[in-house]
């Protein structure tokens, strides 16, 4: 089970989502990255973070994996804000570009998601990383499969950890 579905079982994607905020819990990567969800809305998502050397690379700046991730949890969470209580989702794809280096002295950044389409079965989103000044540190699209709750559990084999494709 999930954190979400944990903290909200049987709410729709948005009810999920502000309890999941309300509860004060984090998911592992926001822990491991030390960034946090801040805002939900039906089709919007925000995750803030103060980047550190926890998070930089060999070459003196902060991981490209970092931006990724904010971008990618803000276009997922923008996704999850309009499923239904049976619907979950997976990315698909995620592209992200660059635009400046962000390293410790970068200060706050916040990463904002929006649902471009939604369909039965896939779902588009966008997402920004800016500072405090709104200037533009990444950017990202990415593509979302939307899928049945339920086959999830059935496919999942708890025991082992394994699907059933895998054994």
């Amino acid at each position: 089970m999930s954190l979400a579905e944990e903290i909200g079982p049987r709410l729709d994607g948005l009810e999920q989502l502000r309890a999941l905020i309300a509860s004060g819990r984090k998911p592992g990567i926001l822990v491991s990255l030390n960034f946090d969800f801040v805002e939900v809305e039906s089709g919007k998502a925000v995750f803030a973070g103060i980047p550190g050397e926890h998070a930089y690379n060999p070459i003196g700046t902060v991981h490209g994996g970092y931006a990724a991730t904010l971008l990618d949890s803000a276009c997922g969470c923008a996704v999850h804000s309009r499923l239904t209580a049976t619907q979950a989702y997976t990315t698909l794809e995620l592209k992200v570009a660059y635009h400046k280096a962000i390293t410790r002295n970068t200060g706050p950044l916040r990463a904002e998601g929006h649902v471009v389409s939604l369909g039965r079965r896939a779902a588009f989103a966008e997402a920004n990383l800016t500072d405090s000044k709104g200037r533009l540190y990444a950017s990202a699209t990415s593509t979302l499969l939307i899928f049945d709750r339920l086959a999830v559990t059935k496919d999942i084999d708890c025991s082992f950890g394994r699907s059933a494709h895998q054994r």
